[in-house]
């Protein structure tokens, strides 16, 4: 059984979190795992996310309109590698070996050209410092929720901040806060009917969600559990048989709260859309996709 299918115990519900302290368990602990676990198996990942091309085609558009590009949690390539093929050149960071790799297995199916255009870092984007400038620096698809405390932010800013050329550009987006998730009972389940997982083979999905008000941190337990497959031909995938679990935690950032975070950090907000196109941010948005820039180191706040 590999790491990504390992049983990883019970819900991490608020009664839990109590008694691990009680335990003496360090807090930060449970927020790593929430930080690494869900990229642990990137053939699920890729599998769950293909059909998202709204961000792509975006970041794939800014990009070419500054031929370089730093990308933040550049994963197993979903956004790297449309980009490279349109011309672009990525240095791309990730913390998850195993995002990585998979990136490199399928670069290996590209064309020499694009392979070129990608050049892979392992790191943590809060303190990994390239010695590189770029135009651009990209943190797509909520890979800035796992920055958990107003210090987490201040250090990937500061990054950010030694990575951009003069006039150049930090561009992310972050799922908007959504009320009905963030009240849920962690104790009653969101199903989903069995599927067929691309390493697991069929199971049952369910995930409870809880959230912690203090810490504004979204705590996600993703659950599979071996389900029957309906015939008895020869599966491609190999067949789980004891249930295995996947923590998610994200931090909740709301609209002012960012700004806020970006203001004091010496940033400014250029634009601020509540979709892929383009869109004003408003209630309904279930995005924030902000551009901003580098204030000038003195300038008037």
């Amino acid at each position: 059984m590999d790491r990504a299918h390992e049983p990883l115990g019970p819900v991490l519900s608020r009664p839990a979190r109590r008694a691990a302290k009680k335990a003496k368990t360090p807090p930060d602990l449970e927020l790593e795992a929430g930080a690494r676990a869900h990229f642990e198996d990137p053939v699920y990942y890729s599998d769950t996310y293909d059909w998202r091309d709204e961000d792509v085609v975006y970041y794939r558009d800014v990009a070419l309109k500054r031929g370089r590009v730093l990308e933040h949690g550049i994963g197993n390539g979903r956004v790297a590698l449309p980009m490279a093929r349109a011309g672009v050149h990525v240095t791309g960071l990730d913390h998850t070996p195993a995002m990585l790799d998979h990136l490199r297995e399928l670069l290996k199916q590209e064309p020499p050209a694009v392979r070129r255009r990608i050049e892979l870092h392992q790191g943590d984007v809060r303190t990994t410092r390239l010695g590189k400038r770029f135009p651009l620096v990209i943190c797509p698809f909520n890979a800035a929720l796992h920055l958990y405390t107003r210090v987490d932010v201040e250090q990937w800013l500061a990054r950010v901040r030694e990575h951009l050329e003069p006039g150049g550009e930090l561009v992310f987006d972050i799922s908007m806060p959504v009320p009905g998730d963030l009240a849920r009972d962690p104790n009653v389940p969101y199903r989903i009917p069995p599927f067929e997982h691309p390493t697991a083979g069929r199971v049952s999905y369910r995930e409870h969600f809880d959230y912690d008000r203090v810490r504004q941190v979204l705590f996600v337990s993703m659950y599979f559990e071996p389900a029957p497959r309906k015939t008895k031909t020869k599966a491609k995938t190999k067949q789980i048989t004891e249930t295995f679990m996947t923590p998610l935690a994200q931090r909740q950032f709301y609209p002012q709260e960012m700004e806020a975070l970006l203001h004091y950090n010496g940033f400014d907000v250029k634009e601020l859309y509540g979709d892929f196109e383009r869109g004003p941010l408003v209630q309904t948005s279930d995005v924030m996709v902000w551009h901003v820039t580098p204030r000038a180191r003195g300038a008037k706040r």
